[in-house]
């Protein structure tokens, strides 16, 4: 991230929105901050609630997606344009929606929720998402919020028909010669016949164009999707996957979830439902998915877990902190914040940790994961997809740190969990988002928490150990 004189407002009112929700950007008491420092805030709708930002890097406008209203921000939070977005007739059982087609359920007056906001800067245009119409998208011009184009008519065009603002995810690729690509990431809430919940979609130049959102690939057997099986839902009838963040890095685009699963406990014969958090791997050039990987990630201090997984932020290990960590100043790095336990996604327990991932080691571990699977050993250790356990099958052939999978042993698991450094932990206010950046070398981490406190910390270098007590933190809180 480069410095720029909108940095601190822009950072700050990042962490507040994101992740916690709430309709004022900055906290009116930042404690951790140097007092000389006054920060503006902006207040919505009364009862208006925020549900996503981003901020343009090249000239430090913000755009919010609230409730029924998408809005532009000057780099000090006064309002440059709004647009509206609803409410509107619908009823989430018309399907496809009733601008479509005419729906034969009561229609009442339904809010539309933000539910992903990009930017796409080759065209210039903002991707505001929404809830209404099963999740349909507007093209919005980035300059003053005009409609450029709000696809609807197909199948492809209705992305989820979720009501949570943090149900969907999306990454685009782009390229200099060629349409870029979009990537959506969606809980389906029970509706796997309707929405993948995972696919890659064609950003098409023209905003009015018929591919617009259209499957980079699809014919009679393949497509650029993952779906959910029907049978899944006999097992966990509740099923779903929650995407908390996404990203793209090198050849591959990534997305952290949470994901509800079946586990006996320790001396117990019945299963019990627990979530475990799960990054899940995607080649960017692989419109059959068969590149798709999951691994379990997760957090450990003083005998304490930390699986559930609450927000993260990729960034760069600087000078500093690479040092300790034993890795190069560009390498990426994976913030996360974490809660403890595994068993309560809704309501969280407050004892929370900050933990760091060097995205190379769990690129390593998944390829070690595919070199051992087509050796043949194991199993493709897909529980919620496959259902059943399936048997890698054996292929002579070199996996590098780019393959991008065969039409056999995918979609693929991994079943042991990659855990994470941690760095900082909460047992009181849980933290609940996250945002970092390097500054003079040092990594800097921003953390937001559940009562509107706002965290600064400094990695440090501690020298190269592998034995280093994980005790000793690699962050210190600055003020």
């Amino acid at each position: 991230m480069r410095a720029m004189p909108w940095n601190w407002t822009c950072l700050l009112s990042h962490l507040l929105m994101v992740g916690m929700g709430s309709s004022t950007l900055l906290p009116q008491q930042p404690p951790l901050l140097p007092q000389k420092r006054s920060f503006v805030t902006f207040r919505g709708e009364p009862a208006e609630s925020f549900n996503h930002l981003v901020v343009d890097e090249r000239t430090g406008h913000i755009y919010v997606g609230a409730v029924n209203r998408i809005y532009k921000l000057s780099s000090d939070l006064k309002v440059l344009v709004t647009h509206q977005t609803g409410p509107d007739e619908d009823n989430p059982k018309c399907y496809p929606p009733r601008i479509v087609q005419t729906c034969n359920e009561p229609l009442t007056t339904t809010n539309n929720v933000n539910k992903m906001l990009l930017i796409d800067y080759k065209e210039n245009r903002l991707i505001a998402c929404g809830s209404l119409y099963q999740g349909i998208c507007k093209l919005l011009r980035l300059e003053d919020l005009f409609k450029l184009g709000e696809p609807f008519h197909k199948k492809e065009h209705y992305l989820s028909g979720v009501n949570e603002s943090g149900s969907v995810f999306g990454v685009i690729v782009s390229y200099n010669n060629l349409d870029d690509k979009l990537f959506i990431a969606t809980a389906v809430d029970g509706k796997p016949e309707y929405f993948p919940t995972i696919s890659s979609r064609k950003l098409t130049k023209n905003s009015e164009a018929d591919g617009m959102f259209a499957y980079v690939f699809h014919d009679e057997f393949v497509a650029s999707m993952i779906k959910i099986p029907s049978d899944t839902f006999t097992v966990i009838p509740d099923f779903d996957i929650y995407y908390v963040y996404g990203f793209s890095s090198g050849n591959f685009v990534y997305f952290l979830t949470l994901q509800p699963e079946m586990v006996s406990p320790p001396g117990s014969t019945t299963k019990e439902q627990v979530y475990t958090s799960k990054l899940v791997r995607l080649c960017k050039e692989d419109t059959a998915f068969n590149s798709y990987v999951e691994v379990p990630i997760g957090c450990e201090h003083g005998g304490v877990e930390y699986r559930l997984l609450q927000a993260a932020y990729l960034s760069k290990a600087g000078a500093v902190l690479a040092r300790t960590l034993g890795v190069r100043p560009e390498d990426d790095l994976l913030f996360t914040v974490f809660s403890k336990g595994q068993k309560r996604k809704m309501k969280s327990l407050d004892e929370s940790a900050l933990c760091i991932f060097v995205l190379k080691q769990i690129n390593d571990r998944i390829k070690e994961r595919l070199q051992s699977c087509y050796r043949g050993e194991g199993t493709l250790d897909l529980a919620w997809l496959k259902v059943k356990d399936i048997p890698c099958s054996s292929a002579l052939l070199t996996i590098d740190d780019n393959f991008c999978g065969l039409d056999m042993n995918a979609p693929l698991g991994v079943s042991e969990m990659v855990r994470g450094i941690p760095v900082f932990t909460e047992d009181r206010d849980r933290m609940t988002s996250v945002i970092a950046y390097v500054y003079k070398n040092h990594s800097l981490a921003f953390v937001g928490t559940k009562s509107g406190k706002l965290k600064k910390m400094r990695g440090r270098s501690l020298g190269r150990s592998n034995d280093r007590p994980r005790a000793t933190w690699l962050f210190k809180m600055s003020t």
